[in-house]
Order: structure tokens, then C-alpha cells, then sequence
């Protein structure tokens, strides 16, 4: 990942000391602030590529600072946290444009998290060049058919809807047909529909008007006037609420955009590629999903297959991720034997690439010889051998313990996202949500 300059707010020292110290561990340049004033001068003398601020900063409070920054112009992505905020104020810093807001503490995933998704933004333009930042690695004859056929209708206007499951490189692909496209100098944005809640998606993706509803104090370009003459990816579409869908399918109808309070429709050159890992034609079936604007987004289908259907990419994609490893955390694992290459094309990897990267990636941290071995590939119930009938008792819990227990480790094996974790359990991110807000809300009440 591309190295950023980071800003960081805290009064704490003790947390302001940690946080700075993991984010130089990865190599990015940070600066530090004890409160709002400081933050805000360093702000105007220099460029940051990321500011995080906790929500209770002296002399300018974390909100204050936000809006300050956004009234100069500032497109820095701005993170908010806090140990005890209200939902209303986590609404607040959303809709004033934060880029995020996150309660305390944040972890050490989180983080890493937060930077792979900030240096994947910085990264855009590099991406539009010849490098490979964004390759799609695979000898396998089907996916290069599908490469072939996204080269093909690159330069076209068409809406691309790709279909496939978590994990199988959808926004690969998305970017593969952008940045072989004539757009391939202009901007490529990604919003993902499941990671923001209804009321303030419509916001995101088509802007507000200073003054359309309480907390909108200056007016704010969506992502689709941001994106104009480049690309959108409208990732994970079927999250979208059944309303709004009519919208999306005006804009595309019209090419034209409204900003929510906005008086004038605002032209929009703009080429749409969605995604989904649901079975689109069952939620057109059960009513969550608008059948017209399917028909509208589907012009190009793409279909990406799943890692247990391409299993000889397997040796030369974990290959890939271990050089790709051994350059960010500095180690020098050479490979993997023979009886661990067996063992990789037999699992199910039912978090398709995605999970084998992860297992990678833990098997080069956690390795101690030169190869990679199936105790550090994998936790103690994965181990070669695994698997076989048991006779362990497991013993009895509430159902709600084994519903908590499941979510918070679907939770932890994405690294946090929910809408990854959300397809492991086979439930929407709606209910996910909901779910965690309920464990929120009984902790509070303890």
C-alpha cells in the first residue's frame, strides 16, 4: 500500500503515542495535534492525506474541526471517533461529511483497515496507469475469457453489473474495465451501498444543497458529480434500499443527477458498473429489488467464478501473496512445500481470494522457517489433518451466546467488514447492523 501523511488529533497522550506509533510502523509520515486549535493550523499549512480526530478535542471540538476543514475546500478524508458518542452525533459527523466515525478503541485491525482503504483511494491515478497495483492475477482459461470480454467492452457506455461472491475480485474487475477504457485518466469511484445507512446514501451519492436538512451546512458534491466523465462502482447494489433504487434509475435514464434540496437537475457523464454477490433474480422475486433497473444494469453481465472453480490459480495466486507480504512486513518466506500446495487446492475457500490472502498473509507473519508450514497457515481446528469425526462433547449455551459468539468471529475473520461478514453468516448487512446495535445498546445499559 502506497505510504500516506496522517494527521492525528487526541488529547489522551498515551493513546495519541500508540496510535502514532502503528501508523509509522507501516511507514507513513504523522504528524500530531493535543487539541482542536493545533490540528487546525497544521491543517492549513500543509496537506494531509488522512486527519483522524477524536470527537472531544479542547479549545475546537472534533466536529468543529470538521466543519472548519470542510468550509476550506479541504477534500482530506476526515475520521472521527470517541469512546461514549450518541448515535445522533455519529448521523451529525456523517452528514457534515466524515469520512468515517468509529468508537473507541480502535484496534489494531481497524487501523490497518483504515489505511488499506485510504492508500486503495490514493491510489486511483496509479491505478489508471501501467502499473499493478490493481492486477488480477490468474493463469486459469475462464477468467482470462472474462478479461478478454471486460477488454472488449471497455470503451463502451454500457452498465457492467458483475455477479460473484465475496471474495472473488468483483472491484478488480470494475477497475480492470476502467483502466482499460478511454476513462482511464479520469476518476474512479467506489461507493459501497451496504456500508452506510439509508438516509445518508442518497447524500453520498448525489450531494446536498447548504441548508436541505438540519446539519447540512455547506453544499457537498455526491459521488456520482465527483466521478463525472470517469467511472462508478456501485458496490453490493442489492443492499439499496428499494427507494432509492428508483432514483438511481431515473439518473441512469436521464443522465442527469439531483442533489438532495437541490432546485436544478445537474448533467452527468458517468460510466455505471454494479455489483452483487446475491441471487438478483430472487430478490427482483421477493420484492427488494427493482426488475427495470436490473434490465438497466445488466447490459454487460459478468459472472466471476469462484476460487474452488479455478483451483490451478491457487499455487500461483498464494505465491503472489507471499512476495506481496515479504515486501510489507519485511520477511523472507520463500515459499510453500509440496504437501501444503495439496493441501491449499483441496480446501473449500468458501471466502474465495480473499481468504486464501488472509491466510497467507497470517502464514508470512507467523512463520518461523523458510517455508510455509500448516501451523502457521492455518489455527489449531484447520491443521492438516483437521477435520476428521471427533468425539469432543460440545457443551450447551443460549442460543443468543452462540449467535454473539458467531458474528463477533465472522467479524474478526473480514477484518472488521461487515458486509463480508454478513455473507459468512448468510444474513444482510441490514440484519448485521441491527444486531450489533442491539449488543451496543445492552452494553451501554450495564
Amino acid at each position: 500500500m502506497g505510504n500516506i501523511k496522517v494527521l492525528l488529533a487526541e488529547k489522551d497522550l498515551s493513546e495519541l503515542s500508540a496510535l502514532r506509533d502503528i501508523f509509522v510502523k507501516y511507514g507513513h509520515e504523522t504528524n500530531i495535534a493535543v487539541d482542536g486549535l493545533t490540528a487546525l493550523e497544521k491543517i492549513t499549512s500543509e496537506h494531509y492525506d488522512l486527519i483522524i480526530s477524536v470527537l472531544e478535542l479542547p479549545k475546537i471540538s472534533g466536529i468543529d474541526l470538521l466543519q472548519r476543514v470542510k468550509e476550506m475546500n479541504r477534500s482530506t478524508p476526515i475520521i472521527l471517533t470517541s469512546a461514549n458518542a450518541r448515535v445522533n452525533e455519529a448521523v451529525s459527523a456523517m452528514k457534515l461529511g466524515a469520512y468515517d466515525f468509529i468508537l473507541k478503541p480502535l484496534t489494531f485491525e481497524m487501523i490497518e483497515i483504515i489505511i488499506s482503504k485510504i492508500s486503495n483511494d490514493a491510489g486511483v491515478k496509479e491505478a489508471s496507469g501501467n502499473g499493478n497495483r490493481f492486477s488480477i492475477i490468474t493463469n486459469n482459461s475462464e477468467m482470462k475469457n472474462l478479461m478478454l470480454d471486460a477488454k472488449r467492452i471497455a470503451d463502451s457506455m454500457a452498465s457492467v453489473f458483475i455477479h460473484g461472491a465475496s471474495g472473488t475480485g468483483k472491484e478488480l474487475f470494475a477497475r480492470y474495465i476502467h483502466n482499460n477504457s478511454k476513462r482511464k485518466d479520469k476518476p474512479f469511484v467506489a461507493v459501497n451501498c451496504s456500508a452506510l445507512p439509508e438516509s445518508l446514501l442518497e447524500s453520498e451519492l448525489f450531494g446536498h444543497e447548504k441548508g436541505s436538512f438540519t446539519g447540512a451546512i455547506t453544499r457537498k458534491k455526491g459521488k456520482f458529480e465527483i466521478a463525472d466523465h470517469g467511472t462508478i462502482l456501485l458496490d453490493e447494489i442489492s443492499e439499496m434500499d428499494i427507494s432509492l433504487q428508483s432514483k438511481l434509475l431515473r439518473v441512469i435514464q436521464e443522465k442527469e443527477i439531483d442533489r438532495v434540496g437541490g432546485t436544478a437537475p445537474i448533467p452527468m457523464d458517468v460510466r455505471i458498473i454494479a455489483t452483487t454477490n446475491r441471487d438478483i433474480k430472487k430478490q427482483i422475486n421477493d420484492g427488494k429489488f427493482r426488475e427495470d433497473l436490473f434490465y438497466r444494469l445488466n447490459v454487460i453481465p459478468l459472472h466471476l467464478p469462484l476460487l474452488s472453480e479455478r483451483k490451478d490459480d491457487i499455487p500461483l495466486l498464494a505465491n503472489y501473496f507471499i512476495e506481496k507480504y515479504n515486501k510489507l512486513d519485511n520477511r523472507n518466506v520463500k515459499g510453500l512445500t509440496p504437501e501444503i500446495i495439496d493441501f491449499l487446492m483441496e480446501m473449500p475457500w468458501k471466502g474465495n481470494v480473499r481468504e486464501l490472502e488472509n491466510a497467507i498473509e497470517r502464514a508470512v507473519l507467523m512463520g518461523r522457517g523458510d517455508f510455509i508450514d500448516d501451523k502457521s497457515l492455518f489455527t489449531n481446528e484447520r491443521r492438516l489433518g483437521a477435520g476428521k469425526p471427533s468425539n469432543t462433547i460440545i457443551s450447551t449455551v443460549p442460543l443468543k451466546e452462540m449467535e454473539k459468539t458467531a458474528i463477533f468471529y465472522a467479524l474478526n475473520q473480514t477484518n472488521g467488514n461487515r458486509t463480508h461478514a454478513a455473507d459468512l453468516l448468510g444474513i444482510s448487512v441490514r440484519t448485521l447492523r441491527n444486531k450489533l446495535n442491539e449488543y451496543r445498546k445492552k452494553m451501554e445499559g450495564e
